[in-house]
C-alpha cells in the first residue's frame, strides 16, 4: 500500500468516524443515562431473585410418601396443606418475578424504540444532506463549465 493509499483510506476512516458521531450526538442520551440505573437496578434485582433460587423439588418421593402413609390421617392433611401452601407461595413468587421482567422488558423495549426512531431520523436526514450536496455539486461543475467554455 503506498502513501497516496493510505491517506486515502485514513480520510474514508475519518469520514466514517464524523459520520457515526453525527448519529450519536442525535441520541437522547440524557434519557438513556436516566433510565439506566432504574434498569440496571431492575435487572439485578429480577437476576438476583431468579440466581438465588435453585429450581426445587419434592425431594425424595418414596420417602416422602412412605413418611406421610404412617402418619394419621389429621397429620397427613396438614402436611399437605402445608404443601399447597408452600406450592402458592411459590406461584405467587414466580407471579412477582414475571412482572418485573415484564416491566424491565417494556422499559427496554420502550428505549430501544425511541433509539431506532432517531437512527430512522438520521437516516432521512442523511438522506436529504446527499441530495444537497449532490444538487451543488451539480451546480458547481456547471458554473464550473460555463467559465471553461
Amino acid at each position: 500500500m503506498n502513501h497516496a493509499d493510505k491517506q486515502q483510506e485514513k480520510k474514508g476512516l475519518m469520514a466514517m468516524a464524523v459520520g457515526w458521531y453525527s448519529m450519536l450526538k442525535m441520541v437522547p442520551w440524557a434519557d438513556v443515562i436516566s433510565n439506566a440505573p432504574q434498569i440496571a437496578d431492575a435487572a439485578k434485582k429480577l437476576w438476583g431473585n431468579v440466581a438465588k433460587k435453585g429450581p426445587t423439588g419434592p425431594g425424595d418421593a418414596e420417602t416422602t410418601e412412605a413418611a406421610l402413609m404412617a402418619r394419621s390421617p389429621a397429620d397427613q392433611l396438614v402436611e399437605l396443606q402445608a404443601r399447597v401452601d408452600e406450592c402458592e407461595a411459590a406461584v405467587t413468587e414466580l407471579h412477582a418475578q414475571m412482572v418485573a421482567s415484564t416491566k424491565l422488558i417494556e422499559t427496554l423495549a420502550s428505549q430501544n424504540t425511541l433509539l431506532v426512531s432517531r437512527v430512522e431520523a438520521n437516516r432521512v436526514l442523511m438522506r436529504w444532506l446527499v441530495g444537497v450536496v449532490l444538487v451543488l455539486a451539480v451546480a458547481v461543475v456547471a458554473l464550473w463549465w460555463g467559465r471553461a467554455a
